[in-house]
């Protein structure tokens, strides 16, 4: 993963494009840093920096709450993918959406600095540190290093003795829908294999759902820079991270693997979630086997 510039107090992580194929070549070993994670109840914040429509929004929120909905009964399903996550030390961190703030007005202009992401993620308050404020930014608004080097950014801030999370994840759909919503999109480099059709027929936006699948799991294994990584801190491979391009058995480079099909869409997807959404999550590192683990 490209580096980002270290900032006093804030600790940042990036999320990039699928580029190396290393997770294809070998299986990635994180290490455990003997750092806190985040565990039990996390309430995600959310900030829609842009215009967004009411079903883009709904995508992504119906995604968040299906995270932890024990009553999702079709197979696989969007719960039984985040359960990865119970398997890293602490057990398992149960996600219910919090509050939900507007700024279709672009507050701070449609060209961010990555200090302002942390403006905006705590404009509302920090909360009791075991919650995760999101920024999730239009198609229209350019933030630094995206569709560069980062797809989004999870990180923290440091208040006195206690430390707050937050993310990113960017619409990359009119910028760098080949590095950002891939498999929706041709890839921009690499082998050119037909893109997949998105599950709910937005290409950014279910390309914001990989992204934000990864950065949140990156923040509950890894919030603090001193948990489960592999590589420099400055520029870890975290759980989804070090399985970046796989979503199917039998994926290699330019090929996600084998997903499920819509009958009547066409549409691909591994994972099912409330409302009848159904998505395409990345692989997740499993710790008890050190394998990147999928849904299909």
């Amino acid at each position: 993963m490209a580096p980002i510039p270290f900032l006093s107090l804030l600790l940042l992580f990036s999320l990039t494009f699928p580029s190396s194929s290393s997770a294809f070549e070998q299986q990635p070993l994180l290490k455990y840093h003997h750092g806190p994670l985040l565990k039990g109840n996390i309430t995600v914040n959310l900030v829609w920096y842009g215009k967004f429509s009411s079903t883009q929004r709904s995508i992504i929120v119906d995604f968040l709450n299906s995270l932890s909905n024990p009553k999702t009964t079709s197979s696989p399903s969007v719960s039984s993918w985040w359960r990865t996550t119970a398997k890293y030390k602490g057990g398992s961190s149960s996600v219910v959406v919090g509050k939900q703030t507007l700024n279709d007005k672009y507050s701070l202009g449609k060209a961010l600095k990555t200090s302002q992401l942390k403006v905006l993620a705590f404009k509302y308050g920090y909360g009791d540190g075991k919650a995760v404020n999101v920024v999730l930014t239009s198609s229209d608004v350019a933030v630094d290093g995206f569709c560069m080097s980062r797809c989004g950014t999870h990180g923290s801030v440091q208040v006195k003795n206690s430390r707050f999370p937050y993310a990113w994840v960017g619409n990359s759909v009119s910028q760098c829908p080949g590095y950002c919503a891939w498999p929706f999109h041709q890839p921009v480099y690499g082998p050119q294999t037909p893109p997949l059709v998105a599950p709910n027929g937005d290409v950014g936006v279910d390309g914001m759902v990989i992204n934000l699948a990864t950065v949140l799991a990156g923040t509950v294994v890894n919030p603090y820079n001193n948990g489960y990584f592999q590589g420099p801190a400055e520029a870890p491979l975290e759980a989804v991270s070090a399985c970046t391009g796989i979503f199917g058995k039998g994926a290699f480079p330019g090929y996600p693997g084998k997903v499920l099909v819509g009958e009547t869409t066409g549409a691909s997807y591994n994972a099912v979630g409330v409302n009848g959404r159904k998505y395409l999550l990345p692989a997740m590192w499993d710790p008890q086997t050190s394998t990147c683990k999928t849904l299909s």
